[in-house]
C-alpha cells in the first residue's frame, strides 16, 4: 500500500484521567524532521519585499473599473507600483501617530487596496486586524465569520483598533451610532473616497476622515523609515465566529506566516507541474480569511498575479471568462454550485439535461471511461484525452479554459462532487483541511491520488498531527479504526486567542492545539473528517452551527414541544425533527378547519409549513444568521423519550440513535429541498 505519511512516535493508552492518544503523523517531506525555513525569509514583510527586488516588473494584482454601465477588462499594478504605494500608505500610517504594535483594522471586500493597507502593516510591524465582509448576502457562500455592526463594533473595542481602511460601501456601517467603539477610532481611510455627509460625520465623533488619495499624498510628503517585524512578533490577529458569544481573535505570527509559506514552497515543488510566475489566482473568497490570507501570500512570494472578482457573485462567470485563471480555491458550497445549477457558475448537471438522450449517453460513457483510467493510477492528463476532447474541455471553457488546479476547503466536500470535478474539470482537485488557528493547513490531498477522494489529504508538510481520544462519543485513537479528535503540533499553530487566556489554555494543551474536528485515520496515513466534537456541525459552506445552542433557542416556539436539530457537513441547511406542542396544534386545527387525531395532524403538509414559519418567526427574533435557519421539518407525534433509548436518562438526546431512527425521512426532506433532484454517473 502506498503511504502518504510517517508515523514518528508510537500512541499510547490513557492513564491517571488522561485519554488515550494515536500515533503523532507527519508528511512524508518532514520524515527526519521539520524541513529549515528560509534564512532570507523570516517575515511576511520579507516575502513581499523579496518578490518586489526579484519581478518588479510582474503583474500582482487585478481589479475591473465600472465605465459606461458595464464592467472593462482587467487593470493591473505590478510588484513594483504596489510596493511604492505600500511604501506611501506605511508613511502615512507613522505620520498620523501609528506605532509598531498598533492595530490597524481593514473592513471591506477583496481589492489592492486591502493588500496595499496589509502589506503597510508588514513594513511597520503595526499588526492587521480584519474586521470580516460577509458574503452571505449574496447567497452563495455563507463563509465563516463573524458579521453585521455587532461583530465589528466588537472587534474595533476588543482588538483596541485606532486606525481603520474601509470600503465606501461599508463608511456607513463603521459610522452607525450603533458601531459605539467607532468613536475610539483616530482615523478612518476609505479605499476610494469619502462623501461630504460621511466627511461630517466623523469629524463629528472626532475621527480624521481620508480618501484613499488624500493618505497617499501624506505618506509623499511625510516619508517615514521602515520598521520591519521581528519572527515572533504579531502579523494580524484574525477574528473568527464563535458558536455562540463573542468572537475570538486568533493571534498569528510572521513565523506563522512564513513557516507555511515555506511548507507550501516544498509540499508544491515534489509534483510534475510546477507554479510559475504566469499562475493566476481569481480572489472571491474574504481576505479576512485565512484561507484566501494563504493563498495570496503564496502567490506573491512566487511572483504570480491575483485577480480580484469585480464584487458581484452572481456574475462571477463573467470574471473567469475574462481573468482567466489558472488556480480556483473555495469551500464546498462553490463546488456544490457548479455541480447542481446555479447561473453563476453555468451548471454542468443543468446543461447535461438539456443535452438529447443520445449525447447524454455518450457523456455518461465518457465519465465512466475517464474515471476507469483515473481509479487505474493515470494521471489527470494522461486519463482519456479523447474524453477531454470531446466532452469535459467544455467545462473547462466555463471556468475560464486555463484552470489546472482546484482546491476545497473549509468543510468535507462530499465525494460524489470532488469525483465529478476530478473527471471533469481537465485540472487537478485536491482538497485541504486547516483552521485560522493552524494558519490555514494541518492537510492537504495530492493531484491525481484518486484514494484520497472523500479525505482531506495527509498531515501537512510543517505540521504533525495525532488523534486523541473522545470517550462520551466513543472515539478510540487506538481502535480499528484509528478514530478521535484532530490535534495539531507545529510551527504553523497560532500563539492563542487575543485576551482570552483561559480560552488559550483549553485548545491548547502541551503544545497540541485541540482543533475540535473528529477524524479518522486511514491505513493510508490520510485523514477524513467524520464529525464535529460537543455536537457542533459544519455545513458544507463552512459554517459552525451549535445544535444544542438551537435547540434551546427553537424550543421557546409556542407550537413546538421538543426539538431536533440536524446539519450535515455535506449539506448547506438544517433540518429538525419537531415533537408539537399538542394543545397548541389542536387549537391551530380548529381555527383552520382540520379535523382528526394529533397523530393525524402531524402528518398534515399545512402544519409542516406553519411550524416551519413559527421556527423562522423565532429565528429572527431571536437575530440567528441565515445558515441557522431551520429549512424543513419532521413532525413526530411521540416523545422523544428514554423508552426508545433517544434520550439518556437525563433527557440529553443521543444523536447518533436519533439520525439512526429517522434517517429515511431526513434523506427525504433534504431530497425534497433540493428540488427532487438525484445524480448519478
Amino acid at each position: 500500500m502506498k503511504m502518504f505519511s510517517v508515523k514518528v512516535e508510537e500512541g499510547r493508552e490513557g492513564r491517571d484521567g488522561n485519554p488515550s492518544v494515536g500515533p503523532v503523523y507527519r508528511n512524508l517531506l518532514a520524515k527526519n524532521g521539520f524541513p529549515p525555513t528560509d534564512a532570507d525569509m523570516c517575515t511576511a514583510w520579507d516575502v513581499f519585499r523579496a518578490s518586489h527586488e526579484k519581478y518588479p516588473g510582474n503583474r500582482m494584482l487585478g481589479w475591473r473599473e465600472f465605465n459606461d454601465g458595464k464592467f472593462g477588462p482587467y487593470i493591473w499594478k505590478t510588484y513594483k507600483e504596489v510596493y511604492e504605494e505600500v511604501m506611501h500608505i506605511g508613511s502615512a500610517l507613522r505620520a498620523s501617530g501609528a506605532e509598531p504594535g498598533s492595530r490597524i483594522g481593514i473592513y471591506g471586500s477583496n481589492c489592492p487596496q486591502w493588500i496595499a493597507a496589509m502589506e503597510a502593516c508588514n513594513a511597520h510591524s503595526l499588526i492587521c486586524v480584519p474586521l470580516y465582509d460577509t458574503l452571505g448576502k449574496q447567497l452563495l457562500l455563507d463563509f465563516p465569520a463573524p458579521t453585521g455592526p455587532g461583530a465589528v463594533n466588537f472587534i474595533i473595542g476588543h482588538a483596541e483598533i485606532d486606525f481603520v481602511f474601509v470600503q465606501d460601501k461599508k463608511v456607513k456601517e463603521l459610522l452607525d451610532p450603533e458601531c459605539t467603539h467607532a468613536k475610539r477610532l483616530k482615523m478612518i481611510v476609505c479605499f476610494t473616497s469619502l462623501t461630504v455627509e460621511e466627511k461630517k460625520k466623523a469629524a463629528s465623533i472626532e475621527v480624521k476622515p481620508y480618501s484613499w488619495n488624500e493618505f497617499l499624498h501624506m505618506g509623499k510628503d511625510y516619508p517615514s523609515e521602515l520598521s520591519p517585524p521581528q519572527p515572533l512578533n504579531i502579523c494580524t490577529i484574525m477574528y473568527t465566529s464563535g458558536t455562540s458569544g463573542d468572537p475570538k481573535g486568533v493571534i498569528l505570527t510572521h513565523e506563522n506566516i512564513v513557516t507555511c509559506i515555506g511548507g507550501l514552497n516544498l509540499f508544491m515543488d515534489q509534483f510534475e507541474d510546477k507554479m510559475t510566475v504566469d499562475d493566476v489566482y481569481i480572489s472571491f473568497l474574504p481576505l479576512a480569511h485565512i484561507l484566501d490570507r494563504m493563498i495570496e501570500e503564496y502567490f506573491f512570494h512566487k511572483g504570480a498575479s491575483v485577480g480580484y472578482y469585480h464584487g458581484d457573485l452572481n456574475a462571477l462567470k463573467d470574471d473567469l471568462m475574462e481573468l482567466k485563471p489558472t488556480f480556483l480555491a473555495g469551500v464546498p458550497r462553490v463546488f456544490e454550485r457548479i455541480h447542481e445549477g446555479m447561473e453563476v457558475f453555468y451548471s454542468v448537471i443543468k446543461a447535461l439535461e438539456e443535452l438529447n438522450p443520445r449525447r447524454r449517453a455518450i457523456f455518461h460513457i465518457l465519465y465512466k471511461y475517464k474515471l476507469a483510467w483515473l481509479n487505474l493510477g493515470f494521471k489527470q492528463k494522461n486519463a482519456s484525452w479523447l474524453a477531454d476532447l470531446l466532452a469535459f474541455r467544455k467545462v473547462k471553457s466555463r471556468l475560464g479554459g486555463r484552470i489546472r488546479l482546484i482546491v476545497s476547503g473549509g468543510a468535507p466536500l462530499s465525494s460524489e462532487v470532488e469525483e465529478f470535478l476530478r473527471v471533469t474539470s481537465c485540472a487537478f482537485v485536491l482538497q485541504g483541511y486547516g483552521l485560522t488557528e493552524t494558519c490555514g493547513l494541518t492537510t492537504v490531498g495530492f493531484p491525481d491520488e484518486m484514494s484520497f477522494l472523500g479525505t482531506v489529504g495527509s498531515a501537512f508538510v510543517c505540521s504533525e498531527l495525532r488523534l486523541e481520544e473522545v470517550p462520551e462519543m466513543g472515539y478510540d485513537p487506538l481502535g480499528d479504526p484509528p478514530r478521535g479528535e484532530i490535534c495539531v503540533r507545529g510551527k504553523t499553530a497560532f500563539a492563542g486567542y487575543y485576551k482570552n487566556p483561559e480560552l488559550t489554555r483549553e485548545s491548547l494543551i502541551d503544545g497540541w492545539f485541540h482543533t475540535g474536528d473528529i477524524g479518522e485515520m486511514l491505513p493510508n496515513g490520510v485523514v477524513k473528517i467524520i464529525d464535529r466534537k460537543k455536537n457542533l456541525v459544519k455545513l458544507s459552506q463552512g459554517e459552525y452551527v451549535a445544535l444544542e445552542y438551537l435547540e434551546k433557542v427553537y424550543c421557546i416556539t409556542p407550537i413546538v414541544e421538543d426539538i431536533w436539530v440536524y446539519g450535515d457537513s455535506f449539506k448547506s441547511m438544517l433540518v429538525a425533527v419537531v415533537v408539537p406542542q399538542e394543545e397548541n396544534t389542536l387549537r391551530w386545527a380548529h381555527q383552520n378547519g382540520h379535523r382528526g387525531s394529533f397523530s393525524e395532524l402531524c402528518s398534515l403538509n399545512q402544519l409542516q409549513d406553519y411550524v416551519c414559519l413559527e421556527l423562522k418567526s423565532t429565528a429572527e427574533r431571536n437575530k440567528l444568521r441565515g445558515f441557522e435557519h431551520i429549512k424543513g421539518v419532521i413532525l413526530e407525534p411521540q416523545q422523544f423519550d428514554a423508552g426508545r433509548d433517544l434520550v439518556t436518562p437525563t433527557l440529553k438526546k443521543k444523536r447518533g440513535i436519533l439520525f439512526n431512527c429517522y434517517k429515511g425521512k431526513i434523506d427525504e426532506l433534504y431530497k425534497k429541498l433540493s428540488g427532487g433532484r438525484t445524480t448519478s454517473y
